[in-house]
């Protein structure tokens, strides 16, 4: 209208500024159209609404599902969950914990965004037991868990990828073909972007097909052409990590590995592996290297050569050897070593076995503190272990109120420790591990749960007598049938020893960044160990304490034989028959089921053995466990036999609800607990070693001049 006016009052003689006049008039008419235009848009666009439903379909654990619907914004939106199972692309999160509080935050492609929080409704009592306890879980785990590296800044947990592996399309360990580099499409060192096609590979049936780049960046050829990538019938490509890979693509900055749901994944150092494994240390030089020094002498007390009769204790060394060995050799050995081993590559064997040999000199300090202050009653009843060394050793250096808190401490671990990783995951695992292979048993936990309750109750009513006897004699059966068809394995393809040891120390020293570089595969490595042999939780002090002997360093001698069972000979095993099948390399499947799956791909019916074998682990483990929360129990309730017995009926009666159901995040406290136990122990253990040491050097003296009881050779 402005422009209008000055346009009627210029002189009409002014042409230039007329035509100037117009032109402005034009662009404001087109600038005021754009205007309107925008203000239309932006009050018909809606504002970014996010609503969402819970679903819970059933009354088992850790299966909520939350829906979410999206109105307005500007698509596409972005979903970045609490979860991290759950892609950022995703707009429903499933497999989610009853009764815990998931936020998501939805972003459109504007840049708003929207902050939900959504909590799946419990309806079973599992679910509820579940969800309360997963808040406790991440505490415990926090702690335990607690990387002090990172927290200083002297190491960086997030896991980066400098490079991006080009593998065989469609390949798996167990595919039978052979595939040859027939050309390659792009130069060697030439810069190639994501979906580009970059090689062609042949087949045995002649069949071609394309390889397309899975990453922006420089390539790099591993296989030249005409040469074969991989072959199934060459051994050292099926032992190889990393055989079936063609090419490398790299990046030209590392980059963040994530979980689906954006977070960064870390491979941190954790605390409680570094308590263990520096203490283990620590023993070992202290005792002057007691595990290679003592290790001849201990085959001898473990044989019986130095039993005597009319020694102090309720079971031999053998018997005590039997019983705790029976703790730790269980489940650990079989699934954990596999998911080890899957996630560290075949070098965790090595740092798994280092590992091993250290904590050896743990249960030789540990073991022999738990026969130097156990308590003998007139009833011949034998109290020691954790609990009696930190609070009367620690009373003897004028920290009696350290003492108590430390053995007040431990028992209550030692209790929870044994409801769950002792006695209900133990139960629930094995079920799951038979009905797997006997589909006869799917669907009656309960009644697998009260039978095996008779079984251990049997055992455990009698003492650590009938312990000791049963142990004594389950343990040498289900290690020596586990062995032998480890061994099987391994003979069966004896051809590739070469290459799998190749593959343990290349790994070992030199592990691709993928599986966490040194520090990443040394950490998996030593974690296995540790939680394997419970080299320094205190709990085998217990067994051990019962053993008849006059001098207390004689049990440590036969303790530190565990380690060496337990990590050395039957973990070791149990890598070594992943990596002599090639099975190492399979990702996706379950610890158990790739350990068996691995033995069945040699001897077709072993699986059904493997399942008896866990079994008989689980067993042995519930009863020795029954035995070490017993005497927890006792140091805080009470000495008596109807003490003992309360605790007896409440463990027989948590082998039912393991059995019945899966209570998740009850039973990874519980096994936390177990995993706790080694703070006060270890603690005890560093203030009370210049003790064992004293009497480590006066033993030594009194077996060299033999004043030692030893067993006559009976002459005919």
């Amino acid at each position: 209208m402005i422009a209008y006016i000055i346009f009627m009052i210029l002189p009409r003689s002014d042409e230039k500024n007329q035509l100037n006049l117009i032109r402005y008039m034009f662009h404001m008419k087109k600038l005021l159209y754009f205007f309107s235009f925008l203000i239309c848009f932006t009050l018909s666009a809606q504002e970014l609404e996010v609503t969402g439903k819970t679903y819970n379909p059933s009354s088992n654990i850790n299966d909520g599902v939350i829906d979410l619907k999206v109105n307005g914004g500007t698509a596409p939106y972005t979903f970045k969950w609490s979860n991290q199972n759950t892609p950022l692309a995703s707009n429903k999160a499933m497999g989610l914990v009853e009764g815990v509080s998931y936020n998501v935050v939805v972003t459109d492609a504007a840049g708003n965004s929207v902050t939900k929080v959504f909590t799946v409704e419990t309806e079973a009592i599992t679910e509820v037991f579940n969800g309360v306890m997963t808040p406790a879980v991440s505490a415990l785990g926090s702690v335990l868990f607690w990387d002090p590296f990172a927290a200083v800044g002297i190491y960086d947990p997030i896991a980066y990828a400098d490079l991006k592996r080009v593998a065989i399309p469609g390949w798996s360990p167990d595919v039978k073909e052979k595939y040859t580099l027939k050309t390659w499409l792009k130069g060697d060192g030439v810069k190639v972007k994501k979906g580009e096609a970059i090689a062609v590979i042949s087949k045995t049936n002649g069949e071609d097909e394309t390889i397309i780049s899975n990453a922006t960046g420089t390539l790099s050829h591993l296989t030249a052409e005409g040469k074969v990538i991989y072959n199934s019938e060459n051994q050292e490509h099926v032992i190889e990590q990393g055989a079936h890979y063609l090419a490398e693509v790299k990046y030209d900055e590392p980059m963040v590995m994530t979980h689906p749901n954006g977070d960064p994944i870390t491979k941190p150092i954790p605390f409680i592996v570094m308590w263990l494994v520096l203490g283990a240390l620590f023993f070992t030089i202290r005792m002057g290297f007691i595990n290679i020094r003592g290790f001849k002498h201990s085959l001898d007390l473990a044989r019986g050569k130095y039993d005597d009769p009319n020694a102090p204790g309720q079971v031999t060394h053998f018997q005590a050897l039997a019983t705790a060995v029976s703790g730790t050799v269980g489940l650990g050995n079989i699934a954990g070593v596999a998911v080890a081993v899957s996630l560290g590559g075949a070098g965790a064997t090595f740092w798994m076995i280092v590992c091993g040999l250290l904590g050896m000199s743990s249960k030789f300090v540990e073991c022999t503190l738990g026969v130097k202050y156990r308590d003998i009653l007139p009833d011949g009843r034998v109290f020691g272990g954790p609990m009696n060394y930190l609070r009367y050793g620690l009373e003897k250096r004028n920290m009696k109120g350290l003492g108590r808190v430390l053995a007040g401490l431990f028992a209550v671990l030692g209790v929870g420790a044994s409801f769950g990783g002792g006695n209900m995951f133990q139960a629930n695992q094995s079920f799951e591990q038979l009905a797997g292979q006997f589909p006869a048993l799917v669907g009656n936990g309960f009644w697998f749960g009260i039978v095996t309750a008779v079984l251990v109750g049997v055992v455990i009513i009698g003492g650590i007598n009938s312990i000791a006897k049963v142990t004594g004699r389950v343990v040498p059966v289900m290690a020596s049938i586990y062995i032998v068809a480890a061994l099987a394995v391994i003979i069966m393809n004896i051809q590739n020893i070469g290459p799998a040891f190749s593959a343990i120390w290349d790994g070992a020293f030199s592990p691709s960044a993928l599986k966490g570089g040194i520090i990443g595969v040394l950490v998996i490595g030593f974690q296995r160990a540790a939680f394997s042999n419970e080299a320094g939780v205190g709990s085998a002090a217990i067994a051990h304490s019962t053993a008849k002997t006059n001098h207390p360093p004689s049990e440590g001698f036969v303790a530190l034989l565990e380690p060496f069972i337990d990590t050395v000979v039957v973990c070791t095993l149990t890598a070594l028959v992943l990596i002599f099948t090639g099975m190492h390399e399979v990702e996706g499947l379950a610890g158990a089921q790739l350990t068996s799956d691995a033995f069945g791909s040699q001897i077709s019916w072993f699986p059904y053995v493997l399942a008896l074998a866990v079994f008989l682990f689980a067993f042995s483990t519930m009863i020795s466990w029954s035995y070490y929360g017993m005497r927890s129990w006792t140091y805080l309730f009470g000495k008596s036999k109807k003490s003992e017995m309360v605790y007896k009926m409440f463990f027989l009666v948590f082998v039912v609800v393991g059995a019945s159901v899966s209570l998740g995040a009850v039973l990874d406290f519980s096994d936390m607990m177990i995993l706790a136990m080694s703070f006060p122990n270890i603690i005890g253990l560093y203030i009370l070693s210049g003790e064992v040491k004293t009497d480590l050097g006066e033993y030594w003296k009194k077996l060299k001049s033999n004043q030692l009881f030893k067993k006559q050779i009976e002459t005919k």
